[in-house]
C-alpha cells in the first residue's frame, strides 16, 4: 500500500521492522519525531523505550542494551551528536552493534535546530578519538530513510559495530508516498552466537570473517567488557602485538567487505563531460540539474554517494575519470571534496558548497557549471 510518510516516521518505522528491541534517547530537534514514533509503537512490540537525561546517557544505554542481547537504536542532531563522540568510540572498541541515527542541522553550538546542513560528515568519521571505523549511510529521500534505517541493523549485527544513518533536515522533514509492499528488505540478519560451551568461550576470540560470537548476558558465558586495549579474552592488555592486532581487526572487519555492502548510484555518467559528486538532499538538486544541462547541451552527470564510510576508492576513482570538470556539492564548507580531489587529482575539481541553512538549488548548481564553463572557455 501507498502512504504519505515523513522520513523520520519512515526511520522509526524501519527501524521497529528491523526488529527493534530498545531505544534510548532525548529529544533534540529535528529528530524528535523518530522518538516520538518509537515511543507510541514499540511497547506494542514488547520493546523497551527510555527517554534519558541527555545524549551521553542515550548512547551509552544502547551500548548495554546492545551488549545484552537487544536490537538497539538512538536518534539525535547536532549538539546530541557531539556528546555522543566518546560513546561511539566506547562501541567501536567493545564491539557494541549499535544504530545511530543523526538527523543534521546548522552547526556549529546550538546552530540553526530547524534548518539543514550536511556539515557532520567529518564528525560521523572521525569525531571520536583514536582511529576508529563506523559505517555511514545517507539517504536523499523518504524511501531510502526506510531502506537504509532497517539496513543499518543489519550491517551493525553483522559487523559488531557502529553504523551512522547521517540524514538532515529536509530529508527528516519530507513527507513522500512510499509504496511499502513493494520495498525489497534483506531477512534480518541476527547476531553471531559462540558455537562452543561456556568453559571454551573468549568474548574477543573473532570468527571466520574477523567478528567475535557475542552471546546473550545470562545464557552461562563469561563476558568481560572494557574500554581499554585488551586481548582475546577481554582483559586489559600492554602487549604491543595484541594492541596492534585489534586495531587491525576492528579496520579490517568492516573494510575486508565493502564491496558487499558499498552503495552508490549513478544518472546519466555513461558520456559525461560535467560530473556532479553529492549525497543526502543534495543529491536530488544535482539530478535535475543534470536534466537542465542536458536540455542545454552539456552532458552532465551525477554520482550519488549512499555508503559514506568507508568508500570504496578504486571504484569512485574509476567514475571520476575522463571528466572535463567535476563539481562536489555539499551544504557545508567542503568535506566530501577532500576525499574526490584526493582520489580524483588529475582532474578539474570543485566545491559548490552552501551553509546558511538552505538547500542548493538545481538552478544554483546550473549556474555555478556554466560559469566555470565560460571561464575555461576564455569568455
Amino acid at each position: 500500500m501507498r502512504r504519505l510518510v515523513q522520513g523520520n516516521e519512515a526511520c522509526a518505522q524501519a527501524a521497529i521492522k528491523a526488529g527493534l528491541s530498545f531505544f534510548a534517547g532525548y529529544p533534540i530537534t529535528p529528530s524528535s519525531e523518530i522518538a516520538e514514533v518509537i515511543s507510541r509503537y514499540l511497547p506494542y512490540k514488547r520493546g523497551i523505550f527510555m527517554q534519558m537525561e541527555d545524549e551521553i546517557a542515550s548512547i551509552n544505554a544502547i551500548i548495554g542494551a546492545a551488549l545484552a542481547g537487544a536490537r538497539v537504536m538512538t536518534a539525535t542532531s547536532g549538539p546530541g551528536f557531539s556528546l555522543m563522540q566518546e560513546g561511539i568510540g566506547y562501541a567501536v572498541m567493545v564491539e557494541a552493534p549499535i544504530v545511530l541515527v543523526n538527523i543534521q542541522r546548522g552547526g556549529p553550538s546550538t546552530g540553526l535546530p530547524t534548518e539543514v546542513s550536511q556539515g557532520d560528515l567529518m564528525q560521523s568519521r572521525w569525531g571520536s578519538h583514536g582511529d576508529f571505523l563506523c559505517i555511514v549511510l545517507s539517504p536523499s529521500s523518504v524511501q531510502e530513510m526506510y531502506e537504509l534505517t532497517y539496513e543499518a541493523f543489519n550491517l551493525a549485527k553483522r559487523f559488531r559495530a557502529p553504523v551512522i544513518v547521517l540524514s538532515d533536515e529536509v530529508v527528516g522533514h519530507l513527507r513522500e508516498g512510499v509504496d511499502f509492499d513493494n520495498i525489497s528488505l534483506s531477512p534480518i540478519v541476527e547476531r553471531l552466537k559462540p558455537e562452543v560451551p561456556p568453559g571454551s568461550y573468549y568474548p574477543f576470540e573473532p570468527s571466520f570473517n574477523g567478528v567475535p560470537p557475542l552471546p546473550e548476558y545470562g545464557t552461562g558465558y563469561r563476558f568481560h567488557v572494557t574500554g581499554l586495549f585488551h586481548n582475546y579474552k577481554g582483559f586489559p592488555t600492554s602487549d604491543k602485538k595484541e594492541i596492534s592486532n585489534l586495531m587491525d581487526r576492528l579496520q579490517n572487519k568492516i573494510k575486508h567487505h565493502i564491496k558487499e555492502f558499498f552503495k552508490l548510484e549513478e544518472y546519466q555518467t555513461e558520456d559525461a563531460d560535467i560530473l556532479f559528486v553529492s549525497y543526502g538532499i543534495t543529491a536530488r538538486s544535482a539530478l535535475e540539474a543534470v536534466n537542465i544541462l542536458r536540455r542545454q547541451g552539456i552532458k552532465a552527470g551525477n554520482l550519488k554517494l549512499i555508503t559514506l564510510n568507508p568508500i570504496d576508492e578504486e571504484v569512485i576513482s574509476s567514475i571520476l575519470e575522463n571528466r572535463e570538470m567535476i563539481f562536489v556539492a555539499e551544504l557545508n564548507m567542503g568535506q566530501l571534496v577532500l576525499d574526490i580531489k584526493r582520489l580524483g587529482c588529475k582532474n578539474s575539481i570543485y566545491a559548490i558548497n552552501r551553509y546558511d541553512g538552505d538547500i542548493l538549488t538545481p538552478q544554483q548548481l546550473v549556474d555555478e557549471v556554466r560559469k566555470r564553463i565560460q571561464v575555461g572557455a576564455g569568455n
